[in-house]
């Protein structure tokens, strides 16, 4: 089993956190960037939104087969994993509890309306996200969320990170839990990455840059996105009944279609922000007297920190090109 976890949150660098972490001797990384194993107690659901039923065939649940993620691991290497949607989930927070009361814990925290806006676009880009107008599609989560629609799609909540951390801590006690903020990936990956090795208790000026992981097109809503797309929905669905189809098989040919030619996720305009923010004020109000820190730059017209990890700090306020997972 794991002696740490990459835990949180989608679309705030863990995988290109992950593949950072993979180049220090010190440390395994599973081979699966996301098994997601503590997502579910035995099987995943069958059901969901457009294409959960082919991730969640993708889904490491028996142990057996989740300890032998780790078996290649070097004797004396601390072994880990990341699957983001952890800190999301209470009920897989308290089987980490039950299976790993000792494990060190990961969070990256970015500004969540941004992360939100990724969210969308890598659903979007994919041809899954049936709705082509990102605040639309938020507005459409809580019904989702009611049909069953995995975590992945609940771009709003899986933002509320004052909720999931003040749970979090009745669950494990602080100094083994480690927040970081998504903008010092970017802006300083060299010092984050040895904060994150003396938390872990490896040597550190190993690792001084994190690569450059999920660049997300956005396709314009065309007439040829839509039809694309609605095949891509509907091979989803399909592929679930064919034994031994993985997603990629049959759904990464229409995914670089969709892509080809399109231009990097465009950042949010004010008054779009202005129309999501209410949804995480009081949150981010609670995660600063979780953390006793202040986020209030998240509150403002533009992320300060927003662009792509591994990419060269810029100017305040300047845009940088490309989004992380």
């Amino acid at each position: 089993m794991p002696d740490f976890l990459v835990i949180g949150a989608p679309k705030a660098g863990t995988t290109a956190l992950h593949a950072a972490l993979a180049r220090h001797p010190g440390l395994y990384l599973s081979p699966i960037k996301e098994p997601k194993f503590f997502l579910t107690d035995g099987p995943p659901p069958a059901k969901g939104g457009p294409g959960d039923a082919l991730t969640y065939r993708e889904h490491v649940w028996r142990r057996e087969d989740y300890e032998a993620l780790f078996d290649p691991a070097p004797p004396g290497t601390l072994r880990g994993e990341s699957t983001p949607l952890y800190l999301y989930d209470r009920e897989a927070m308290r089987r980490i509890r039950a299976a790993l009361p000792e494990a060190r814990l990961i969070a990256v925290l970015r500004d969540p309306v941004e992360r939100a806006h990724s969210n969308w676009t890598h659903l979007w880009s994919a041809g899954l996200e049936p709705v082509g107008d990102f605040v639309q599609a938020c507005g459409e989560e809580e019904r989702r969320i009611a049909a069953g629609w995995a975590s992945f799609w609940h771009y709003t909540g899986v933002g509320r990170y004052g909720e999931q951390l003040e749970h979090l801590f009745t669950l494990f006690p602080r100094e083994q839990v480690l927040v970081l903020r998504y903008r010092l990936l970017v802006d300083e990956p060299a010092q984050t990455l040895d904060q994150i090795g003396a938390f872990l208790g490896v040597q550190q000026g190993i690792i001084t840059e994190i690569p450059r992981h999920n660049v997300t097109a956005h396709p314009e809503p065309t007439l040829s996105h839509r039809a694309v797309s609605a095949a891509q929905r509907a091979g989803s669905a399909v592929g679930t009944l064919i034994p031994g189809l993985t997603a990629a098989t049959l759904t990464r040919p229409l995914e670089r279609f969709l892509q080809r030619g399109s231009r990097e996720r465009q950042p949010l305009s004010w008054q779009q922000r202005q129309e999501l923010i209410p949804r995480f004020e009081a949150d981010i109000r609670l995660l600063e007297t979780v953390l006793d820190e202040s986020f209030a730059d998240w509150l403002l017209p533009r992320e300060r920190s927003g662009g792509m990890v591994g990419a060269r700090p810029t100017g305040q306020g300047q845009a940088r090109n490309g989004v992380p997972a």
